[in-house]
């Protein structure tokens, strides 16, 4: 297969698609079982439920075929099937391997089977099928909102855009309806921890500019990022945050969380993370971010971080600013 600037790319080796679908129905219908024996369990034990009944469920399959005088899946075969169903159920499905992949900065699927990654060192290349169609596709994306994020947001004809914070930094960003088939676009954060001193070590910045910008935080001012799509402006946010001292309250507002200020305790130990909400199917509940901004001036903050500004928050915002 070959890239967009003619690099190649290599077909990942898939597993076989209907032998992987009836084994993840099977893992997804034990796991809401014992959800539901269980009640709410936290993130890292749905995790490692989830292993151990894929597991189970592998074996009962080796058994099965063995029995019926078939051939058991190879162990290499085996743990493909398990790293498939995974990502399917607790990660994100067939974009999973390109975000395991450090070098990846962003995917993007124009449907289920025109997806083109781009990699750190600037090329892109077209790569294999993140699904078997672009129903899977839509029901993948639906999943990973259900997960993602402070609270569930849906993904349908109704909302046909949707938003959503992936963990260890990044963003999924997917629209239908308005499209001809649903569209996916992913943006990796690389530098999850930037800090200013991590930028001049990537030559974002030098030290000149990285010492002047850490004086205007320590200083209070008042600082706008403006920039490109994908030039690094949460990234810059991220790393003028890594100045303020530990010891100042935060509140950070976005549509999406991305920001993350509350994952390091020891920098930011006292961070309201504020994540704006959509309307119901009624059409009622939605808390748009200029809210949340007048929210934020209540809480006491020495500081209010707000993510990206595109509309009717931006008067709120110049108030608290001034």
């Amino acid at each position: 297969m070959t890239g967009v600037d003619g690099s190649t790319a290599l077909s990942r080796g898939e597993p076989d698609g209907e032998l992987v679908q009836r084994l993840r129905a099977t893992v997804a219908g034990r796991m809401a079982q014992q959800a539901g024996r269980d009640g709410g369990v936290s993130t890292a034990a749905r995790s490692r439920l989830g292993r151990a009944l894929i597991r189970d469920v592998l074996e009962e399959e080796a058994a099965a075929a063995l029995t019926g005088g078939r051939p058991p899946l190879g162990q290499a075969a085996e743990q493909q099937v398990a790293d498939r169903i995974y990502a399917d159920l607790w990660g994100l499905g067939g974009f999973q391997p390109y975000l395991d992949d450090p070098e990846v900065e962003s995917v993007n699927a124009n449907g289920y089977d025109q997806v083109f990654v781009q990699y750190s060192g600037g090329h892109r290349s077209r790569v294999p099928p993140v699904a078997a169609s672009d129903a899977e596709l839509t029901g993948l994306i639906r999943a990973i909102a259900a997960r993602g994020g402070i609270e569930e947001r849906r993904f349908d004809r109704s909302s046909p855009r949707v938003s959503v914070p992936l963990p260890g930094g990044g963003r999924l960003f997917a629209v239908q309806a308005v499209t001809g088939r649903p569209c996916v676009a992913i943006r990796r954060d690389r530098l999850e921890r930037a800090g200013l001193r991590a930028l001049v070590r990537n030559g974002t910045i030098d030290e000149p500019l990285a010492a002047f910008l850490a004086a205007l935080v320590r200083a209070r001012k008042n600082l706008l990022i403006s920039g490109g799509t994908a030039v690094g402006k949460t990234t810059m946010l991220r790393a003028l945050a890594s100045a303020i001292p530990p010891g100042e309250r935060l509140i950070t507002i976005e549509d999406s969380l991305e920001l993350c200020l509350d994952w390091d305790t020891s920098a930011h130990p006292d961070v309201v993370a504020m994540q704006s909400r959509e309307p119901n199917t009624e059409g009622e509940g939605e808390i748009a971010l200029a809210e949340l901004v007048r929210w934020a001036l209540r809480m006491t903050p020495d500081r209010v971080l707000v993510g990206e500004v595109r509309g009717a928050e931006v008067i709120p915002m110049l108030n608290a600013m001034s």
